[in-house]
C-alpha cells in the first residue's frame, strides 16, 4: 500500500489537536489531521461549556468542536476520519498505520488526549450531560445549591468533592473500600469539610432519573443492601486513561499511568514528535489548557521544520 505523505501529522481531534491543526495550517504546513472515529474528545461528551473565553452563553460541547473543526478546514488543514492502530518512530520519515490507510511524515504531533473511567451502567450514560459528568471544574458551577455525589476515593475524588463544596449545598462521597486511597493531606482537607459526607463500603448500581438526575441507588458491598440517595447531580471521580494504547513498543516514553512524557516544551524524548492535551496533562485536564497546548506543540513544530530544512 502507498503511504500518503504530509509534512505534519496531527494525530487527535479535541481542542488540543484542533487547535494545533489551526495554528499549522495557518503556518503553510499544510497539515493532517487524522481525527478518529470517535471525533472531538470529552468535549463531545459535555452538553454546556461555560468557562471557554470568548462566549458569553454557553456553547455546547460538541457545538464548539465543530466551530473549531471548521476554522481549521478554513486555514487548510486535511481533516480524515480514521484511527491511528500503529506508528513506527524509528526511522524517517516516521510511518503511521491506520485502517486501511498507511502516511509518511517528517514530524508528528500526539494529541489524542485521556477518556474518563466510567460505571458503565446504563443509566450513567443515559444521564451524562444531564447530571452525569467526570469534571467538577467543568460543570460545578451547575450545581449550586443543589445535592451532589462523587465517586470514588482516590486524590482525585477528593479534589472533585472539595472543589465541588463551592458550589453545592451537599456533597456525598461513596467509595467501595472502607478507607480512603488518597493522600494523607486530600484526605484530611476532605475530611474536615463539614460540607462532604462519607459513604462507605459501597457502589452506586444505579443513577436515578429520566431527563435530569434525581438520586442514585447505592448497595453496600458486605451486606447487600440496597438504598436511595437523593442527588441531582453525580460525579464520577474513578480515574481517566491516556489513549496511548497504539504508541505501544514506538520508543515513546510513557510514565507508569501511561501519560506521554514531556522532555523539552512540548517535544517527546523522539526528534519531531510533539505532544499537547491531556495525554501528557493529568492535572487541569480543560479545553482551554488542552488547546494552548495544542499551540505550544504547534509552534514548536514549526521551528522544528524549519530549524531541520523538513
Amino acid at each position: 500500500m502507498e503511504a500518503k505523505k504530509a509534512k505534519l501529522i496531527i494525530i487527535g481531534s479535541g481542542p488540543a489537536g484542533l487547535t494545533a491543526a489551526i495554528y499549522a495550517a495557518r503556518a503553510d504546513l499544510q497539515p493532517w489531521l487524522i481525527a478518529g472515529t470517535t471525533f472531538g474528545g470529552q468535549l463531545m461528551l459535555t452538553t454546556e461549556v461555560g468557562n471557554y473565553p470568548g462566549f458569553v452563553e454557553d456553547i455546547h460541547g460538541p457545538d464548539l468542536i465543530g466551530r473549531m473543526l471548521k476554522q481549521a478546514e478554513r486555514f487548510g488543514a486535511e481533516v480524515v476520519f480514521n484511527d491511528i492502530i500503529k506508528v513506527d518512530f524509528n526511522s524517517r520519515p516516521f510511518r503511521l498505520a491506520a485502517d486501511g490507510a498507511q502516511y509518511e511524515t517528517q514530524a508528528v504531533i500526539i494529541a489524542t488526549g485521556a477518556s474518563a473511567q466510567w460505571l458503565n451502567i446504563p443509566s450513567e450514560e443515559r444521564l451524562r450531560g444531564k447530571g452525569v459528568s467526570s469534571c467538577a471544574t467543568c460543570d460545578g458551577f451547575f450545581f449550586k445549591g443543589k445535592k451532589v455525589a462523587v465517586v470514588g476515593g482516590g486524590d482525585t475524588a477528593m479534589e472533585e468533592a472539595t472543589y465541588l463544596t463551592k458550589f453545592a449545598t451537599e456533597v456525598t462521597v461513596i467509595h467501595r473500600r472502607d478507607a480512603l486511597r488518597a493522600s494523607k493531606i486530600m484526605q484530611e482537607r476532605a475530611l474536615a469539610n463539614p460540607k462532604i459526607k462519607f459513604i462507605w463500603d459501597s457502589e452506586v448500581v444505579e443513577i436515578l432519573g429520566e431527563n435530569d438526575v434525581t438520586g442514585v441507588k447505592i448497595r453496600n458491598v458486605k451486606s447487600g443492601e440496597t438504598w436511595d440517595l437523593e442527588v441531582e447531580g453525580v460525579f464520577v471521580a474513578i480515574g481517566h486513561e491516556p489513549n496511548t494504547k497504539f504508541l505501544q513498543g514506538s520508543g515513546i516514553e510513557l510514565d507508569k499511568k501511561g501519560y506521554v512524557v514531556i522532555h523539552d516544551h512540548s517535544l517527546t524524548n523522539i526528534e519531531g514528535v510533539f505532544v499537547a492535551g491531556d495525554v501528557h496533562d493529568h492535572v487541569y485536564r480543560q479545553a482551554i489548557t488542552a488547546a494552548g497546548a495544542g499551540c505550544r506543540a504547534a509552534m514548536d513544530a514549526e521551528r522544528w521544520l524549519a530549524e531541520h530544512r523538513a
